[in-house]
């Protein structure tokens, strides 16, 4: 079951990889080998974990690249969701009168 409103990323490294060490942003930033002002903006929000970062958390030994991925992912999934009645897309099921097997389609085929 997906999170209600899931708190971007950052926030998490903050409160549990920088706080219990007592690290500043600063020190933080330097031993991730990235700039201050990089780290700054993701833990504020106001930049996403990208995988070069995921790769850089899981290497200071805080969790995995992949756990960092999905908690973002999520983020950015429900932060989409809020606005999907402005996203336009249009309908591939029924191309030129043939109706296209999808991955919802009963038609799809697995295997």
């Amino acid at each position: 079951m997906a999170m209600r409103d899931p708190p971007h990323p950052g926030r998490g490294i903050r409160e549990n990889c920088l706080e219990p060490l007592g690290l500043s942003v600063t020190e933080a930033a330097r031993a991730l080998g990235v700039a201050r002002h990089t780290l700054s903006r993701v833990l504020n929000g106001h930049a996403g974990i990208s995988p070069e970062m995921a790769i850089r958390l899981e290497r200071a030994g805080w969790s995995n690249a992949e756990f960092w991925l999905r908690r973002q992912m999520a983020h950015d999934l429900v932060r989409a969701r809020r606005r999907e009645d402005r996203i336009d897309a249009g309908d591939l099921t029924d191309i030129h009168g043939r109706r296209r097997a999808g991955p919802s389609s009963p038609q799809a085929t697995h295997g």
